[in-house]
């Protein structure tokens, strides 16, 4: 493949460690071009004639660089978290209203919570698994330098897992705790009890622990190295452009769903 048929791509957060490892990534994949590193304090201009953007920013900085990149017609794939409801719902408006990309399609924006497949594939198998246990837990470790809790990839598994007990008609998470003043029992989302932990030494795992009478189901993913999320990145780059509008999850590009 020739130079001027590459996907060109620049990174917005490219000193971070993410960044950084999306860079090495881009240079090394086929087909893809790497002409712009971006970080806090840039200038982003015209993205150095970006088709693709990778972001990797933190939760404060994002929306504004992913509007940013839509105005100007550029597909962007995003693993910043911090993405709710009510961002969602914002970026759904400005991409209504935003001008095509340099091909002539309409811009597309992915929003993935986790890039590594076994985390999609975690993520999926509990949501298949939710609707037979009565009890359900989801435990996301990462390392202390991590902004947000819980994780992005906690908070979807969370409420993959809810809206499968809802459609399975299982009501509440069993729970007799009354009084818990220090918050042990953790945060809910969506109605499903979500723990965190921040420890040196680790990456990114996650653990959701299924109960029922007699018995319990483990579904562990664990990335030891930053490394297990290059290829869906990769995988993300390349189908963005293929689908136009907001993507919530790699999953839907992959047949994981």
């Amino acid at each position: 493949m020739s130079e001027t048929s590459d996907v060109k791509v620049s990174v917005i957060g490219a000193a971070g460690r993410m960044g950084s490892e999306v860079c090495g990534a881009v240079e090394a994949a086929e087909g893809m071009r790497l002409v712009g590193r971006f970080d806090q304090g840039d200038d982003l201009g015209d993205l150095n004639g970006a088709d693709v953007v990778v972001e990797f920013s933190v939760p404060d900085a994002s929306p504004g660089n992913v509007a940013h990149c839509i105005d100007r017609g550029v597909h962007v794939v995003v693993g910043t978290t911090g993405w709710d409801d009510a961002r969602l719902e914002t970026l759904r408006g400005q991409l209504a209203s935003a001008p095509p990309s340099s091909s002539g399609a309409p811009v597309g924006v992915l929003i993935a919570p986790n890039f590594a497949i076994g985390a999609i594939l975690m993520m999926s198998f509990a949501a298949k698994a939710a609707r037979f246990y009565e009890s359900v837990e989801v435990i996301e470790l990462h390392h202390p330098d991590k902004v947000d809790a819980p994780s992005g990839t906690a908070a979807r598994t969370a409420r993959l897992i809810s809206a499968a007990r809802a459609e399975a008609g299982l009501g509440e998470v069993p729970d007799a705790t009354v009084h818990d003043p220090g918050g042990a029992r953790g945060s809910r989302v969506d109605g499903v009890p979500v723990h965190s932990v921040r420890l040196r030494g680790l990456v990114a795992h996650q653990e959701v622990l299924l109960g029922g009478a007699g018995e319990m189901l483990t579904i562990r993913h664990d990335s030891f190295d930053r490394a297990s999320f290059m290829p869906g990145v990769i995988a993300g780059v390349r189908g963005v452009a293929d689908h136009p509008g907001l993507t919530v999850g790699l999953e839907r590009y992959l047949g994981i769903d």
